[in-house]
């Protein structure tokens, strides 16, 4: 009976049940004729679209801050980089040089001006949240919403000037949304793709999924090194670290940092494969989506892996994925996928608020 329930507390049990849901899901699909090919291929592909967004939580969550809520000014930096591409015509500029060359250029100077720029923007957010600890979760939220509505009014008076980027009507400012047909738009997603299992099987965007495994394996072997476990022990026990000779305050600094480059490379990945820029509030419930994936996946506030992100990731887009065609099979005239996503979401996360015990500070 005592092995049963050790057992049992080491059950993930958001996870277990979502699981268990997510084949429930996929099997009414199937039995009702829904091609379930297709949404295979639709939840890989959001899963590569998503996976480094979410990705950007283990590094916050490792160095002692926890889920990073406040993953839009990594997003929003990202924004500006894509938005500096199509402004500078990275594009044009390089097909005049070699034909084919233009979007691979755009998005390398899409992620690396959007590095750059998140860089100092998560330092500086590090160094507020080293002075609020104990309250970090609340104040990423505070922030992260805050940040996007200041970034509403910067989008509306940006003095860019090309055409596809400002308003049709007026000297300045940025569109609510913007096509990337033009720029670097699923240059990841159509390198090496392909179809598994013929045509009308299920369609693999093998550049995208590459790329998305790599930044997995180099957050995986950054937390290997000397660097990556100084991190680790600052966020699990900060005295010991201390007593070490970490410095427990600027590994804290460095994670946020970490996560808002991956928020901003992230969010790259995911317009160049969504094919549309949206910027203004799209991404206000951005941060909550990926902190319920890897909630999803078996992290905790306090303790994160690579393979939370994978599972918890795929999971999550899923679900999303599958229940719109299945709620309107099976309940015609209604789409609740909405609010399947909201319940889903909010719960995974209040769950693991729960478990938290009062924060994610592991300060004494």
């Amino acid at each position: 009976m005592e092995k049963l329930k050790d057992s049992l507390k080491r059950v993930n049990l958001p996870r277990l049940i979502i699981i268990l849901f997510f084949l429930f899901i996929v099997l009414l699909a199937y039995v009702n004729d829904i091609n379930v090919n297709s949404y295979i291929g639709s939840t890989i592909k959001y899963w590569g679209m998503w996976g480094i967004l979410v990705l950007a939580m283990v590094p916050s969550i490792k160095c002692g801050i926890g889920p990073n809520f406040g993953i839009s000014l990594g997003i929003v930096c990202g924004l500006l980089g894509s938005l500096l591409a199509i402004e500078f015509g990275i594009t044009d500029m390089f097909n005049a040089i070699i034909p084919g060359l233009g979007p691979w250029a755009a998005i390398i100077f899409a992620m690396i001006s959007s590095a750059f720029f998140a860089w100092f923007v998560g330092v500086a957010y590090g160094k507020i949240l080293n002075s609020v600890k104990g309250s970090e979760m609340t104040v990423t939220t505070y922030i992260g919403y805050s940040f996007i509505y200041l970034m509403c009014i910067v989008w509306f008076r940006a003095p860019f000037t090309n055409s596809e980027i400002k308003w049709p009507i007026g000297a300045s400012g940025v569109r609510n949304s913007l096509s990337m047909d033009s720029s670097f738009g699923g240059v990841l997603n159509d390198f090496l793709g392909f179809s598994l299992g013929g045509e009308g099987g299920v369609y693999i965007p093998t550049g995208l999924v590459i790329f998305f495994l790599l930044c997995c394996l180099v957050i995986f072997l950054y937390f290997r090194s000397k660097s990556g476990m100084a991190m680790t022990a600052a966020g699990s026990n900060p005295s010991f670290a201390r007593a070490n000779g970490i410095d427990v305050d600027k590994m804290r600094i460095k994670g946020i940092a970490i996560s808002t480059v991956l928020g901003a490379i992230g969010i790259v990945v995911y317009t160049q494969g969504f094919g549309i820029l949206q910027a203004y509030t799209a991404p206000l419930q951005m941060g909550f989506q990926c902190v319920a994936a890897i909630l999803i996946g078996g992290a905790t506030t306090s303790k994160a892996k690579i393979s939370h992100v994978i599972i918890g990731t795929f999971l999550f887009q899923g679900l999303l994925m599958f229940t719109p065609p299945v709620s309107n099979k099976l309940l015609a005239g209604t789409d609740i996928s909405d609010t399947m996503r909201q319940i889903i979401q909010n719960g995974v996360i209040l769950y693991a608020l729960t478990k938290a015990k009062g924060g994610s500070s592991n300060e004494e």
